[in-house]
Formats: structure tokens, sequence, C-alpha cells
């Protein structure tokens, strides 16, 4: 029974995101995004049918288990586009750093001004590095992971969302700009939205979450140890 009710979610999941994805090809707004909207109608249906996340994530988990090939793919793109990166190299890691290092004041000058507690500051901080590495830095560093992981979840359908319309009024039509941007504050779920621009964004998109992440790693310890 338990086989049967994994390959239902499997099958169930991947038939509602294929049809989400059809919808946004044919209307690509930014709230249409197929992970956004995939996630919100299996949330519907998992509430109206009263079946316990438990009994989901028996399918789920192999879903689950392909992120990490995923993220290997963009890759691809990123050989593609190599002597673009090359040729930026300083420009991007620059921009990484800077985003790094103004997310990170950012989120902690604006809980302080909230007068939020130590613990929730802790685990916001690693809310724009991709989840498992956002989850190891918010434990070494006395922050609640599985609460990291809702933030870095927020921080990506932010950036998914409102990425678009930012660039659009600010008049942002570097793929450089949009690459580093994205895929440094809003990781995979910013980065797939990026695909709409072209591979050149995609590109800078998935070198900037790769490595934001590993600044972010040595970084964010730091800046707790000097300021927290």
């Amino acid at each position: 029974m338990g086989h049967l009710k994994a390959i239902i979610f499997i099958v169930s999941t991947v038939i509602i995101f294929a049809l989400m994805y059809k919808i946004h090809r044919k209307f690509p707004y930014p709230f249409l995004l197929p992970i956004l909207t995939t996630t919100i109608v299996m949330v519907g249906v998992l509430l109206v049918f009263g079946i316990p996340f438990s009994d989901y994530m028996e399918g789920g988990k192999y879903i689950q288990h392909l992120l990490g090939p995923a993220v290997v793919a963009l890759a691809y793109p990123l050989y593609n586009q190599r002597k673009l990166i090359v040729k930026f190299k300083y420009t991007i890691l620059s921009g990484i750093l800077i985003a790094m290092i103004s997310g990170l004041i950012s989120v902690y000058t604006l809980l302080k001004l909230m007068k939020m507690d130590t613990d929730l500051i802790l685990t916001s901080l690693p809310k724009s590095l991709t989840t498992p590495v956002a989850m190891q830095v918010s434990e070494t560093i006395g922050g609640i992971a599985p609460l990291t992981a809702v933030f870095v979840m927020v921080a990506g359908f932010t950036g998914a969302l409102f990425g678009p319309a930012v660039y659009k009024y600010s008049k942002i039509t570097s793929s450089i700009g949009r690459g580093i941007s994205m895929g440094s504050a809003s990781h995979g779920v910013g980065v797939s939205k990026l695909k709409d621009y072209g591979e050149e964004d995609l590109s800078i998109g998935s070198l900037s979450m790769g490595l934001s992440a590993v600044f972010g790693a040595v970084i964010c310890p730091i800046f707790v140890f000097l300021f927290i």
C-alpha cells in the first residue's frame, strides 16, 4: 500500500506541475510561476482531502531527491556561457560578495529595529542561501534550522514574484545584473525564473547561487561572531 501511495503522489505532483508549466508558458506572469502554483495546488489538495503531510512525503521524498541532480543540471548553461563568465569574473565575484554582505546587514538591522529575539535573527540570516547550506549554517550559528528552511522558501518566492517588476521599473536590462541579484538573493526558486530571460541570465544566476552558498557559509558565522 505504501508503494502505491508513493506512486500516486509522485504522478499527481508531476501532472500538476506539467499543467502549471503550460499555464505559465501561455500567461507568463510572475505569480503563475509553476513551482509556486504547484505548491499552492498540492497544499490545497492535502487540506481538502485531509491527507497528512507524512503520507504525501512517501512519494514526495523521491521528488526531493531530484533536487541535487537538478542543481547539477544548471552546470550545462553555465558551461555554454563560460566565455561570458570569464570575461566578467571580477564583476560577478564582487557583485555576489556585496550582495551577501548587504543582505546580512539589512536583515540584521531590520529585525533589530523590530526588536526581534536573537534566535529569530540568527535563524533569518542565512535566508538567501540554498536550503541545505542555509540549514547547516543556521545550526552552526545557533539558529532554528527548520524555520530557516521556511525563510529560504519565502526569499525564493519573493524574488521570483517581485524580481521582474524590480528589473522593469529599475531599468535593469543586463543579464549580469539580473543573474547576480536573483542568484544571490533568491537561490534556486529565483534562478528558475531567470529562464524566462534567456540562458545568459540563467547561467549567471546559477553561478551566483552556488558562490553565494560558499561565501555565505564563511561570511555568515564571521558576521555573527563580530556583531551578535
